[in-house]
């Protein structure tokens, strides 16, 4: 399901439109963009409109663009996401910045406090998570930033560069 429009003071986060799926392709065939996502890139832009399908037609994915706001002009900068658990009342979260030159200007922060206040206000969930690798210190300090708490650290999880 894609997600409904989120103002801040810095970010605004919208649903998604095919037409940003170019950009998104563009995103995804960058190696320093990709280093800490779990999936396999790039992505043709028909996976990505295949994905795009998927998550629009969604019942437990919510999905926005993320956008760089100052006064009438707004940037693309990136994707969050909400993958909720209904059962279980607790949802995992995502958060990309696919616009190198945005990285490090607290947008990231922004995007994850108003990601998060919208899933607890709007959402019946307890808990909201988010992984990140070890050594992805920027994202670390995003989430620590947005209120959230080291709960556990899996180490030898995951297989990735050898």
């Amino acid at each position: 399901m894609l997600g409904s429009i989120i103002v801040g003071e810095r970010v605004k986060l919208a649903p998604p439109s095919p037409e940003m799926l170019e950009t998104f392709c563009r995103w995804f065939a960058d190696r320093e963009v990709t280093r800490y996502l779990g999936g396999t890139y790039p992505q043709s832009l028909k996976a990505e409109q295949e994905w795009f399908d998927r998550m629009a037609a969604s019942d437990k994915q919510i999905l926005w663009a993320t956008f760089a706001i100052d006064g009438d002009n707004e940037r693309l900068i990136g994707t969050t996401d909400v993958t909720v658990n209904w059962q279980h009342r607790n949802a995992a979260t995502g958060n990309l910045i696919g616009e190198k030159s945005e990285w490090g200007k607290g947008y990231g922060t922004e995007i994850v406090q108003l990601r998060t206040d919208w899933a607890f206000s709007d959402l019946p969930i307890e808990k909201l998570t988010s992984e990140t690798f070890a050594e992805n210190v920027g994202s670390r300090r995003v989430l620590e930033k947005a209120g959230y708490q080291t709960v556990g650290i899996a180490r030898r999880e995951i297989w990735r560069e050898n």
